[in-house]
């Protein structure tokens, strides 16, 4: 009984296996800590360079000797002291930061806080109305790349909006390019992604049909079989004066060569499956969203006549004229306060 009450009580022997599974989980755990902390230390590190940057600007005795040269003044100063990542970008970014989140004062240590001016722009932080996270959560949970491109969200309800999902899912840098480039903040307003698309898809089938050179639409979503896959091409029109079908692929994200080798697949299989006798080849057209910007891709495959190539693109609508058109729609939101308020009445 002894043995047994003993037996339960004393843990497992220490054999060599375990020794190193607890050492290489203790150098995880403290690294992970220590990573953090240095992640801190490095936001905390770039909004005091912003504040100080700004408080001078505003407080400076000497500043109108610097004016417009300020930053880059101080920029080649700091580089020859041996200050790390002080590029005049970088000190713009990091006044940016500061201005963008005043709250951040909140978190500093009683020791820190008491080395900082107490002005007006302290005033100002005070009264400043915050939304989105915590002070604490922006500089615990989400690194000084994160915050870079949270910065680009001029919209301060859609920055937080980032904010909360970054943080809740737990996203990389790269997870939260993704989601601002494929409009993710836009779409959440919406019913669907599907109904946004649908909204700017009818638009641009409107758009191309007004163009007159030729368009005849012929179907929307297409569907069609590529091994055992089906898959949809966005709109299917016919040219009628270039005798060629025209397939146009929007993605709600920035370019990339995977959506124009996604286009080109479809275009080649067009060309083997769809074109008749008297068709010329098939052409693709890819339009990418992202804030601010539009960019228009063609897709011509097999079209190795310089020739005919030069045909479509003047029949074919201008790359002006497209890009035109999506950042128009972008900036009108796509929908009106009409359509807006029929989709929250059509929401669960």
């Amino acid at each position: 009984m002894v043995g047994q009450i003993g037996e339960t009580l004393t843990t497992p022997p220490l054999s060599f296996e375990h020794l190193v599974a607890v050492i290489g989980q203790t150098h995880a755990e403290l690294a992970a800590q220590a990573s953090r902390a240095v992640n801190v230390s490095i936001t905390l590190r770039n909004w005091l360079i912003g504040f100080h940057i700004a408080e001078y600007e505003q407080q400076g005795t000497d500043r109108a000797r610097y004016g417009d040269k300020l930053i880059e003044r101080l920029s080649e100063r700091l580089n020859q002291a041996g200050v790390s990542r002080s590029e005049a970008r970088e000190l713009r970014r990091y006044r940016l930061f500061y201005m963008t989140y005043p709250q951040i004062r909140e978190t500093l240590s009683p020791e820190l806080a008491r080395t900082l001016p107490q002005t007006a722009s302290h005033i100002r932080e005070a009264l400043a109305p915050t939304i989105g996270v915590a002070a604490s959560e922006v500089l615990t949970k989400l690194s000084f790349s994160h915050i870079i491109d949270l910065l680009q969200c001029d919209d301060a309800t859609k920055r937080a909006f980032y904010e909360l999902e970054c943080i809740r899912g737990n996203w990389s840098v790269r997870e939260l390019r993704r989601q601002i480039a494929s409009l993710y903040y836009e779409r959440s307003g919406l019913s669907s992604e599907s109904h946004l698309e649908d909204q700017l898809l009818d638009k641009l089938h409107d758009f191309l049909l007004e163009l007159g050179h030729g368009f005849c639409f012929e179907a929307r979503q297409k569907r069609i079989l590529i091994g055992d896959s089906h898959y949809f091409v966005d709109l299917v029109f016919y040219h009628r004066i270039l005798k060629c079908h025209v397939l146009v692929e929007l993605k709600l994200a920035a370019f990339s060569h995977e959506n124009i080798g996604q286009l080109n697949t479809y275009v080649s299989w067009y060309r083997k499956n769809m074109m008749t006798e008297g068709d010329n080849p098939p052409v693709g057209i890819l339009l990418c969203t992202q804030k601010d910007h539009a960019l228009m891709e063609y897709a011509l495959a097999g079209l190795d006549n310089g020739l005919f190539v030069s045909k479509y693109m003047l029949e074919l609508p201008k790359k002006e004229q497209m890009q035109g058109f999506i950042e128009e729609q972008l900036a009108a939101g796509l929908l009106d306060e009409k359509d807006r308020h029929s989709c929250r009445e059509d929401e669960p």
